[in-house]
């Protein structure tokens, strides 16, 4: 699966819906905002009305974009359920983005957790979530119909923009409606609209020539309608003989439309002109003032009004509140003019990224082993620092990958270490299992082969989560190869083999890998590890039966064990074998406490009330407990809430249901070993 450096869902506006009458949904409203200036189109806008499937097409800069938006703002109303946005990458540096990259993007937007690897399964999740639904999809610059064939919904109204008809979308029931440019009378009214005065109507000939020479592209129209608003005295004509005396050629339309952008950036101050330059090479979708500061090395209050000057140029574009963003044709052009910093600019600001993402680390997990060197000097960010990691997520791994395809594996493994808190909280797979490869290289690359096997133990936990059990043995057998006088990176690939063989069935296996855990933690003396370590071996000896030895273990852990929840983990698998020693009486004590102790952990929380619906006194209790552990699951398509609610509907259709206590949903490692 390819690497992602570029592209993401647009944040917006949240809200929630009841998805068949039971759990809430999450409603996305994502479209970026509509275009400030817009005319014509009444052919075009009348032909997308009454089709769920409408594909835009049009020359690059014709206004497919702002087509689709002014339409789908028009309609909002008509789309209750949400409005889902992906810029597909056709011409981004990064390349097109994968479908199932998007489908991952999608399904987190629609509150899906825990999204499952394969592309068909995804796909059938997105089908089954949207089935129903009054919703709207925007699928940007699509650079084929085999991209956008599998992130078509079960119900709803998509549109697709792209250079190309896609004509195999027909097949799919496409409507095709083709972008030309503008005409000569609607080109004008455009620049008129922007300029925002009467010289348009005073200089007819010249304002025709104008807009001939913008070759009817909205977006060179609007750079040069733009470049005339901040001129209120300068006549059409003056603006003529000056894209004349730069030899603008007559015959080649996009030489006549580079020739615009280049007059408008010719004429930039120099420090409008180097952050146009310079912004245009920072990775990720969008960025924000702090973000340009660093590509141009210069405090943020210098590069705020510059970046309002550019917006008002429309050199660039505001995405959102406080984001920027180029359209594709603009980024190509600010590439194209040379900048001896460029590469000191790219550095600057991949080093900002990991100096955030590194407070966002620390403010989350403030205790901890990091071995990146911006740790040593870091300060905890002060507010929201998942929800910073989560909306800057694309940003930071588009700058992880220009690290590594501009050959500085240093910050490839660096920037990598900081997003495991974003990582465990929120599990973005694709995301985890692709950082982490590359970053794994990279420190090897740099002789870093502790921080190699600490990356490795990560990978591996996502892994095991995927149940790709032989993906996490290759894993871990070279963190342990490596031979590293590390006990922490030993232990923690000795306990995640012990999670793989229980997860293939293999309890004796396990527990041979968590007694060696125990002997070197035992050596190391540190209480919290052994008793973690004893609570592991207390869960594979409750899987083999022997239930005695497993009580015996799980108390010595409670007994070592002084953080609550860990503690409460403890005691959900002491009251499993408490209740396989028909202890029932002192099982309930157990979990009636360690439910206590789990409120600010719902996942581990819905084992509690899994393991009270094996002891409940008669069928209708024991369907509250499942009902209440499945409460605990923010995500319905998650695989163990899927157990859940498997049980609860064989509960409801037999008389009695043999279920041991605690097995329904198995263990999603949360960060300790």
């Amino acid at each position: 699966m390819r690497g992602r450096a570029g592209q993401v869902v647009q944040a917006a506006e949240i809200g929630v819906v009841h998805l068949h009458g039971e759990r809430p949904v999450q409603v996305p409203f994502q479209l970026p905002p509509e275009p400030r200036c817009f005319v014509s189109r009444e052919d075009e806008l009348a032909a997308l009305d009454g089709w769920p499937l409408l594909v835009v097409s049009g020359p690059g800069g014709v206004g497919k974009t702002s087509l689709a938006l002014r339409w789908l703002h028009d309609r909002r109303a008509e789309f209750p359920d949400g409005q889902l946005y992906v810029d597909l990458g056709a011409h981004a540096p990064a390349g097109p983005v994968p479908p199932e990259i998007v489908l991952e993007w999608f399904l987190h937007a629609l509150g899906v957790s825990e999204v499952p690897e394969p592309l068909a399964v995804r796909q059938a999740m997105f089908r089954s979530i949207t089935a129903g639904r009054a919703f709207a999809m925007l699928l940007d610059n699509a650079a084929s119909a085999a991209q956008v064939r599998p992130l078509l919904p079960a119900a709803g109204t998509v549109v697709v923009t792209s250079r190309w008809r896609l004509s195999p979308l027909g097949v799919e029931g496409a409507r095709f409606v083709e972008v030309e440019p503008l005409g000569l009378r609607d080109s004008v009214r455009l620049l008129d609209m922007i300029i925002k005065d009467d010289r348009t109507s005073t200089e007819p000939d010249a304002a025709g020539e104008l807009a001939r020479l913008c070759g009817g592209l909205p977006v060179a129209l609007s750079v040069v309608g733009a470049r005339l608003s901040a001129r209120p005295r300068r006549s059409l004509g003056r603006e003529l003989s000056e894209l004349r005396d730069d030899q603008l050629p007559e015959l080649d339309e996009q030489a006549s439309v580079r020739s615009v952008l280049d007059l408008s950036y010719v004429d930039l101050p120099a420090r409008q002109a180097r952050l146009y330059r310079l912004c245009a090479w920072c990775p990720g979708p969008w960025f924000g003032a702090e973000v340009a500061a660093a590509a141009v090395g210069e405090p943020v209050s210098q590069v705020e009004d510059d970046l309002e000057e550019l917006v008002e140029k429309n050199l660039l574009s505001e995405v959102a509140d406080g984001r920027y963003g180029y359209h594709d044709m603009l980024r190509t052009h600010a590439r194209s003019k040379h900048d001896p910093a460029r590469e000191a600019g790219v550095r600057r600001v991949l080093e900002w990224y990991l100096a955030k993402a590194i407070s966002a680390d620390v403010a989350l997990m403030p205790v901890g082993q990091r071995l990146g060197p911006g740790y040593r000097s870091a300060v905890a960010m002060q507010a929201g620092p998942l929800e910073w990691l989560e909306q800057e997520r694309a940003n930071l791994v588009a700058a992880l990958h220009c690290a590594h395809s501009s050959g500085r594996p240093e910050l490839v493994w660096q920037l990598c270490e900081p997003m495991w808190a974003l990582f465990l909280n929120c599990h973005y797979y694709t995301d985890w299992v692709e950082t982490h490869r590359l970053a794994i290289q990279a420190a090897r690359s740099c002789g870093q082969s502790l921080a190699a096997a600490r990356l490795g133990n990560r990978l591996t936990m996502a892994y095991v989560n995927l149940r790709r059990y032989d993906d996490a043995v290759a894993e871990l057998d070279a963190v342990l190869a490596a031979g590293l006088d590390d006990p922490v990176s030993e232990t923690t690939a000795l306990s995640m083999l012990g999670r793989v063989h229980l997860g293939r069935g293999e309890p004796e296996a396990a527990l041979d890998c968590y007694r060696r855990v125990l002997a070197v933690r035992t050596a190391r003396g540190r209480a919290r590890g052994i008793g973690m370590a004893r609570r592991r071996i207390g869960e594979a000896l409750i899987e083999l039966g022997r239930t005695d030895e497993a009580l015996t273990e799980l108390e010595l852990a409670e007994q070592l064990l002084d953080d609550p929840g860990e503690r409460a983990r403890v005691r959900t698998f002491l009251a499993r074998a408490c209740a396989a020693a028909g202890q029932v009486d002192r099982a309930r004590s157990l979990l009636s406490l360690a439910s206590d102790d789990l409120r600010t952990s719902p996942l581990h929380r819905a084992d509690v009330f899994v393991a009270l619906a094996g002891l409940a006194a008669d069928p209708e209790e024991a369907r509250d407990h499942y009902r209440s552990a499945l409460a605990c699951y923010r995500d319905p398509a998650d695989p163990a809430a899927v157990r859940v609610r498997a049980l609860l509907d064989r509960h409801e259709h037999e008389s009695t249901a043999d279920v041991i206590p605690g097995q329904a949903t198995g263990e999603q490692e949360r960060g300790s070993h």
